[in-house]
Parts: C-alpha cells; structure tokens; sequence
C-alpha cells in the first residue's frame, strides 16, 4: 500500500464523469511526455474522478460502480503536462482499507462479515449499517470549491491542487432529501441546480434543489442557503424512477421519468440482508417514459410528455427554440447495459474476441445507446387533437409528437446519428440552455472493433467524426477567445491499470478538425 495515496488503482477504466474545466491529479507530479504543439491558450488542469482500486485486502467488488473513488489531476502549463492522483478518503475507503475488506455493501457487491464478529453482533450491525459515501462518479464546483459526488447525498470537498479530501458535507442537513444526482447544473453565476428525491406529508417527490451562489465576503457555505425550487410527486410512490441527471433551460427544468424504478420495499429488504441495492432495480417494460418540464418560475409542473420506455444516464443537452424544448438524451432500449459494468463481464469481453463473445454471453441482449432527439410542443395545436397530426412543425427535424386518445402528448424520437454515444459533452459554459451544433461522447458500443472510440456529433447536420483509441473519454475545452462553437480542444484522459498501473496519457484533440494534436 501507498501509504501517502492509498493502494495502488488498478482499475483499467475511467468513470462516468462530470464538469470539464476544473481537471487535475496527484501521485509524485510525474511529468507526461506532452506535444511540443500544444496550444499556448492551454493553461489549467483536468480533475477528474473515477472508479480506481477493484480489490480491498483479497476481496473484489464486483460491480466497476463499487470501486474505490480514485482523483486524477493532469496540469498543462508552457505546454507541459504534470500528473497527480490519490484516493478519495470516504469513511467507506477508510473502513475497508482498515479493515483490510470490504465493509459496507455496495451497489453489486456484498460486504464480507467480520470473522471475529459474534451472530449477535452481525444482528445489531444490520440496524446500524449505513450506506456507502464512495462518492466516485463526479466532480463539480459549488463556487471555487471542488465536491465529489456520487447519488446519495453525501459529498466531499477535495483540494484542487493536492487532491486531499478536506471536509465531508451531508446535504440532507441542509434540505430534506433522500438521494440526489451525480450530474447537478452549474449556471453561469456560479449558481448550482440538482434533481433529488423527497419525502413530502404527501408523498416522495422528485425536487429541483436551488445553492445559490456565495456572495463576496458572505461566511454562509452555499449548502447553508439550499432551497427547494421545484418539485413533481414521485410517478409511482413507492418505486420511484431511477434518474442520474436532468435538463435546464432558459425557464424550465425537465426531469424524465423512465420506467427503470428503485423499489422501496426491496430496498429495505435487501439492507436487512445486507445485499447489493442492484437488486432493487425493476424495469416496466410496458410503462411509458414520462417527461415532465417544471416551470421555473413557479416550481411546479406545467407540461407533462410521454414516450416508448426507454433507459437513459445520461441528457446531451436541452434548449428552447420557437415554442419548443429541443431535448437530446442517449437512450438505451433497456436498462441491459447496467450489467455489461459487472467486472466479471468486463474482464471477460477484454480478454476474448468482442464479437464472438458478444453473441455468447448476456451481452447479446444488449443494444446500445443511441442519441435521439426529442421536441416537446410548449403551445401545441389543440386543433390536431382529434386527427393525431404531427404537432411538431421546427425545422430540420423528424421528431414527432401528437395527442393519444386521452389526451396525453406522446413524443417519438429521431435518431441523431447511427453511432453508441455516452458520456457526453458540450460547451457548457458558452452554450448550456442555448442552440447548439456539437457534442463529444465516448462509445457506448462495445461489441466494436474500437470500444474506446472518440465521437463528435453534428447535431445539425446529423453527422459524426471519430477518433479511435482506447480508455477514453473526452472533455471539450473552448479557446478563451472562440468565435464558433468548437473551437478549443478535446481533452481525453488515459488510464491504463490492470498491471500497467503507473501508465497515464493525455489526448489533446483539435475540437474542430479532430485531428490529435500531435508531438513534434
């Protein structure tokens, strides 16, 4: 063990991740071999946060969701590139590496029972157990503070330049919620939005969370002035959908409802058997996906759109254009890819021939992501109703939506371009709630040749470029000084592990041409 950084990562992967321009990492500041081409504008780092160690002791957690959270820091300065890294210290590292286990149960792995512990003790422990803080999906900044988060609502602030984890924050102190996202909104004051989910006299809630931001000279943390903002009741009460993000506009907050629901009941069942909460999940194939667009005026809802039932991490993006909400997300058929992160699947797929394997195993049942695009109708044309027309009439779009015989709006799709994207990424910071043209994602396909593979979407012109090499996932980055919407670079950060742990790279793409920028 790395008794400065915790145990040596060896995970081969990077996570699901969060905000782009506040990158860095910390393990001795070993220098990257960089381009001599890299851009003189580029200066800063890239934090991000990610699944790091699979083992504790001799145990290994069995879903890449369990793992250690594990910081990376890469500094660009005079094109240069530095490289930190270390663990997150959650109560849940400190306990398992003490313990030399794994302590807590996770969301696919059973904690293993203490040997010394009598049957009364263990008992007692099932009442006393509480659940995992490994915040290891995200990281985001609420003012010029950096938390890590993960979806209960237990996050940590960590030092930018270090990577030590300085104070853990139990937002539910602060407002009354069970659970929140890993992706919040960052607005461009420095005001941050979450979905969460709340228990009200009436009922569980899905709530929008307001943190306003931190006036000059105010002592308050941002958590102290938490407000709820909006709210929509839980679709079905005691299995509320399962949701890892939401969409913001201009004057509304979007929350999709997807039939993949987190079963109350069987949550509680499966604490006092201190199993994997995995088992919790249900999926209602037959149910519609339910849209729901909450003023952000008043908080409360006032269009409600559905959908087939699909299974979605992740929303591209979402704006307002001509009495519209343009919303793209990548869907999934169903929930099937959940089960592609079991470790045992992973490592198994990483060690035969993709196809081959893909055919044979449960893999093939599973389609993966595809962005589509969806345009809700804000003032739609009460006239159609009885004749079911297309009540969408933008532009440059094959999107439909018309009236179901009771009423209800039902939304169909178009698919954005034939390619599996996740993970994905805008200009956040120019163009979040604005009309975009360009998104970055990783693929989602992972029966192809190159599942590590970089993609740059046209939304308008329907169209995609790639850039291929393995352990990726991109970050776009704008040039202080851009004039269209991709100029800058994509950054793309490279985690070997496995027995390579002390391997790290840093791709730099031209965001526009997205060529590599290449080393002289």
């Amino acid at each position: 063990m790395n008794k400065d950084n915790g145990p040596i990562p060896t995970s081969p992967l990077f996570a699901l991740i969060n905000k782009d321009s506040y990158g860095s990492v910390n393990r001795g500041n070993k220098s990257i071999n960089s381009a001599s081409a890299i851009p003189n504008w580029l200066q800063g780092c890239l934090i991000r946060n990610g699944p790091g160690s699979l083992k504790v002791g001799d145990n290994e957690f069995c879903h890449l969701f369990d793992s250690s959270a594990l910081l990376h820091r890469f500094a660009i300065k005079n094109g240069k590139i530095t490289y930190q890294c270390r663990f997150l210290r959650s109560e849940t590292f400190k306990r398992n590496w003490a313990a030399n286990r794994i302590v807590l149960t996770e969301f696919g792995t059973k904690s293993v029972p203490d040997p010394c512990r009598t049957i009364f003790q263990r008992i007692a422990a099932i009442f006393t157990s509480k659940l995992s803080d490994n915040a290891m999906i995200s990281v985001y900044p609420f003012g010029d503070e950096l938390y890590t988060f993960c979806e209960i609502p237990i996050i940590h602030k960590i030092n930018p330049e270090t990577l030590s984890t300085e104070m853990k924050v139990d937002i539910g102190k602060y407002v009354s919620i069970l659970n929140h996202t890993s992706h919040p909104h960052v607005v461009r004051d420095g005001t941050v939005y979450n979905l969460g989910l709340s228990l009200f006299p009436s009922g569980l809630h899905h709530i929008i969370v307001c943190y306003p931001k931190k006036e000059i000279g105010e002592d308050k943390m941002m958590f102290e002035k938490a407000k709820i903002v909006g709210a929509v009741p839980a679709r079905w009460p005691l299995h509320p959908s399962y949701m890892h993000t939401f969409g913001i506009t201009e004057n509304y907050f979007v929350i999709v409802e997807q039939p993949l629901s987190v079963s109350i009941p069987q949550m509680a069942i499966l604490k006092l058997k201190e199993e994997p909460l995995a088992g919790c999940f249900q999926w209602y194939q037959d149910e519609y996906t339910r849209i729901s667009v909450i003023s952000r005026q008043t908080g409360n809802v006032s269009h409600t759109f559905y959908a087939e039932a699909f299974f979605y991490l992740h929303i591209i993006h979402q704006y307002e254009v001509d009495d519209y909400i343009v919303l793209d997300i990548c869907i999934y058929r169903d929930p099937s890819m959940l089960d592609c992160m079991y470790i045992e699947t992973m490592r198994e797929l990483c060690n035969l021939d993709s196809i081959i394997y893909a055919t044979q195993s449960k893999l093939c049942k599973y389609v993966p992501s595809r962005p589509a695009r969806f345009v809700l109708p804000l003032n739609p044309d009460i006239r159609r109703k009885e004749v079911s027309e297309n009540l969408v009439s933008l532009e440059n779009t094959n999107a439909r939506a018309h009236y179901l015989p009771d009423g209800k709006i039902f939304v169909e799709p178009e698919q954005i371009c034939n390619l599996g994207c996740e993970t994905p990424r805008i200009n956040y910071d120019h163009y979040l709630s604005k009309p975009y043209r360009y998104f970055y994602a990783i693929s989602s396909d992972v029966d192809a040749e190159n599942p590590g593979t970089l993609i740059k979407v046209d939304v308008s012109m329907k169209t995609a470029k790639t850039w291929c090499e393995k352990k990726l996932e991109p970050v776009f980055v704008p040039h202080h000084d851009f004039q269209q919407e991709d100029d800058g670079v994509v950054l793309a950060a490279m985690i070997w592990g496995g027995e390579d742990t002390n391997h790290v790279g840093l791709i730099i793409l031209d965001a526009k041409t997205f060529y590599r920028i290449r080393q002289s």
